[in-house]
């Protein structure tokens, strides 16, 4: 096969098939008398499982699995497969418990909303059970971000950012990371009622499906690399 046959069955341009074999990712090619770069059923299969991993794990973590595929032991390589699975797997327990916090405490209404509703940092620290400095954190991370008293410039935290802290404890007690918690926020805020809470929740839940059946797609294509790979050792 020709770059150009490699690049159209996977839907790539030829550079990144160029880029992909540089890296790693494809076996080097064998080169014709003229120096053209010849490829076989190795380097497609390569490049498909490449293809599919990228879109359930990220590029840097899908070439690390191909080019373990091609290089280390097989119990290893299927360890880094694994570990994708897993990695899936908790990210959709995450979202599940994620939702139950997050449908409960969202459906609260906040009616009669008064100044002196507002809770200083020690309030609610003491109110949720957590330290200052973990607000403090939650705040620097953007995930709840208090108003500033006007005279003395302390942190307040109006009824809005109280259940705003809510959620974020409840997602944190169910194991709910920092970095998704930073993606999901901004878009709870912006959820004006509970279904668009839910919206935003089935929208994550959604991509997690779509990353799992990529997941699914890179084994077939894997399982012929390590074949593949078993001929030529």
């Amino acid at each position: 096969m020709r770059t150009a046959d490699v690049a159209r069955s996977v839907g790539y341009s030829v550079q990144q098939v160029r880029n992909l074999e540089r890296d790693g990712v494809l076996p080097a090619a064998a080169r014709t008398a003229t120096g053209y770069r010849t490829y076989g059923e190795v380097h497609l299969q390569s490049a498909l499982a490449y293809r599919n991993l990228a879109a359930a794990v990220g590029p840097i973590e899908a070439k690390k699995i191909v080019r373990a595929f091609h290089r280390c032991p097989v119990s290893q390589a299927l360890a880094l497969l694994d570990a994708a699975h897993a990695r899936l797997d908790r990210e959709r327990a995450e979202l599940r418990q994620a939702k139950d916090a997050a449908r409960a405490i969202s459906r609260e209404s906040i009616d009669d909303v008064r100044a002196s509703d507002a809770m200083s940092i020690s309030e609610l620290a003491a109110a949720l059970g957590v330290r200052p400095s973990t607000l403090r954190h939650w705040h620097a991370e953007g995930l709840v971000v208090p108003d500033r008293d006007p005279v003395r410039g302390t942190r307040r935290y109006t009824p809005a950012q109280v259940r705003d802290a809510r959620i974020v404890h409840q997602l944190r007690k169910a194991g709910y990371r920092i970095t998704p918690l930073r993606a999901l926020m901004p878009q709870l805020w912006n959820a004006r009622r509970s279904r668009d809470v839910e919206s935003v929740l089935a929208a994550r839940d959604a991509g997690i499906t779509t990353r799992s059946a990529a997941l699914l797609d890179s084994a077939s294509a894997l399982h012929a690399v390590l074949s593949l790979r078993g001929r030529t050792d």
